[in-house]
């Protein structure tokens, strides 16, 4: 028996579910699988179509509560309205849904021939535009993130198409068709013959983006012409002057393994006022017009494939600065790399980047993925956002060093003699093998990976170390007076400089714990400022002149990072220029 629903959209009703009968096609039968809460159209004919037309009312009138999105689907080609709270929680704090986590918009499971001819083109259909609604960050998971701004964006390709000269070499480039009249002055025949570019001058280009498609490229330029005009048996230099506006959509088509194919299409040209003179001064009116008609018919023709030229050269300059490897000190290096298409709002270029980092003729060096939300542009030109897991695993390459003994004396650092002491104050009464005056050593080994942990405004890394102080008598045995693991937590000073993040380290808190001792050595409490000493004037000096060369960075379109301001936020560092 059927029960009324008011949440249920208009046209349908919410039906108890079925006990007794399986899954059917639902392009043959009309009734639902055992799924319940499925709404599906109350009218006959094919269920599935009027499936994704209800889903689209549904979204568009907004009938499902607020925190849900409706969805057409199901087994049997119902709909209902998804939750979609909890597949945005689940993709963190970005609010971000992927397309992966979202059910299947029309499924059919009956496999009859008819049904699945229908469906898989309206599935096809349902994915592409439910995955238009959602938020653009995409869901896709990389170690790194930015957002350009337009203005950046317009400075950057000025430079690059006009400053460097690129639009004017291939404008000169141009080959300029001979222009033919049957009537001119004095009703006899006009032809222009060598018509070429003087000179191009006062070019201008902006750009406007396009939210999900790109971004709309607009090039004015002032074009000099001359060639030699006959008029009857009458010869002589022609000028042509003209602005010309040449407007062109730049979309990315697909990505393939860290490649983005770019291609400039709807490609259109306006010309300005077109002046025409003659050394002569005799121009009439419809060589003038002649000339007009002829350039507007043509120029597109010749213009838009020198943007088309001028738009590939300067795509690859650009891109290649999303695909590069970089080393990391002497230690490694990191090849950074876009994931994922660029993606166009109506206030930013998006970019999702990943960094593999790798050792020095060894293994990768993995690191966690995660989505999360740019912070604002407002009025920068560039932000890119570093995630905690990626800067770690940089970190781990970065700070490796290898272990280093010294010995146990001022010369090596100051509290030395008051170490030396107050172990020699901890040896266990009775103490046969207990050196008395041998020299004592001390080694320092790094154990595992060291980790960063970012908070708002507060950036540590936690990492461990093991300290084995010990002496070797004359015949080469080796006695271990203590094997001490400390952890440590630094506190990180993180800055800009030279295109790379660098970081200083301070001591914030030591942790000891006695690992072993061959003399029976139990308690340490005793010594924790004395190696806290030591682990300041000895370890901290290393660790920093491992980082001294900092972390490289992406020149992201050659934007330059002097001057950038750093933002440290949960689990996210955002450097903003």
């Amino acid at each position: 028996m059927s029960t009324a629903n008011p949440a249920a959209p208009q046209g349908g009703e919410i039906r108890s579910p079925p006990t007794h009968r399986p899954p059917v096609c639902p392009v043959c039968c009309t009734h639902s699988d055992s799924s319940p809460k499925r709404w599906f159209p109350s009218s006959t004919g094919i269920p599935q179509v009027t499936a994704v037309g209800t889903f689209l009312r549904q979204r568009g009138k907004k009938q499902c509560p607020a925190w849900q999105l409706g969805v057409a689907g199901g087994d049997a080609g119902g709909a209902h309205c998804w939750d979609a709270t909890a597949a945005r929680k689940s993709a963190g704090d970005s609010g971000a849904v992927s397309c992966s986590a979202i059910p299947v918009l029309l499924h059919c499971s009956c496999h009859c021939l008819p049904c699945c001819r229908t469906m898989k083109p309206l599935k096809l259909f349902g994915m592409v535009v439910f995955c238009g609604l959602l938020s653009p960050t995409q869901g896709v998971l990389s170690g790194l993130s930015c957002a350009i701004s337009p203005r950046a964006m317009q400075q950057v390709l000025s430079d690059a198409i006009i400053q460097t000269g690129l639009l004017e070499k291939h404008l000169q480039g141009m080959a300029l068709p001979n222009i033919m009249s049957d009537r001119g002055l004095l009703s006899s025949s006009t032809i222009i013959t060598g018509l070429h570019l003087e000179r191009s001058w006062l070019p201008t280009l902006s750009i406007a983006l396009l939210p999900g498609i790109g971004m709309q490229l607009v090039v004015t330029v002032h074009l000099d012409l001359s060639g030699n005009c006959l008029m009857g048996i009458l010869s002589e230099v022609i000028a042509i002057s003209l602005d010309v506006t040449i407007t062109s959509n730049i979309k990315s088509t697909s990505f393939e393994l860290g490649t983005v194919h770019v291609t400039v299409d709807d490609c259109f040209c306006i010309l300005g006022a077109v002046k025409i003179k003659l050394i002569s001064g005799l121009l009439s009116l419809s060589v003038h017009d002649m000339v007009f008609s002829h350039l507007t018919a043509t120029l597109p023709g010749l213009l838009c494939p020198v943007m088309d030229a001028v738009s590939e050269i300067v795509n690859v300059q650009l891109l290649s600065t999303l695909n590069v490897v970089m080393p990391v000190g002497l230690k490694g290096m990191v090849h950074y790399h876009l994931v994922g298409p660029p993606f166009t709002s109506g206030s930013s270029l998006m970019m999702d980047l990943d960094g593999t980092v790798q050792q020095m003729g060894g293994s990768i060096i993995p690191h966690d993925s995660y989505a999360s939300t740019l912070p604002p542009l407002l009025d920068g030109l560039l932000v890119i956002i570093l995630r905690q897991s990626f800067l770690s695993s940089l970190l781990a390459l970065l700070l490796h060093i290898q272990p280093y003994t010294f010995p146990c004396s001022s010369e090596a650092f100051s509290g030395a003699n008051q170490l030396r002491d107050s172990i020699t104050d901890l040896y266990p009464t009775g103490c046969t093998s207990c050196p008395a005056a041998s020299p004592l050593s001390i080694r320092v080994e790094c154990v595992g990976n060291p980790i960063l942990l970012l908070e708002p405004n507060k950036a540590t890394v936690e990492l461990s170390v093991l300290l084995q102080v010990f002496v070797k008598r004359p015949d080469g045995s080796v006695i271990i007076l203590l094997l001490l693991k400390a952890d440590l937590s630094l506190n990180v000073r993180l800055s800009i400089s030279r295109g790379s993040l660098m970081l200083a380290f301070s001591l914030s808190r030591v942790s000891l714990f006695l690992e072993s001792s061959d003399i029976g050595i139990s308690e340490i409490s005793n010594l924790k400022p004395h190696l806290t000493k030591l682990l300041v004037e000895i370890y901290l000096p290393r660790l920093n002149a491992v980082a001294a060369d900092g972390i490289p960075l992406p020149d992201v379109f050659g934007i330059t990072l002097m001057g950038a301001e750093l933002q440290i936020l949960l689990g996210l560092l955002a450097i903003s220029v």
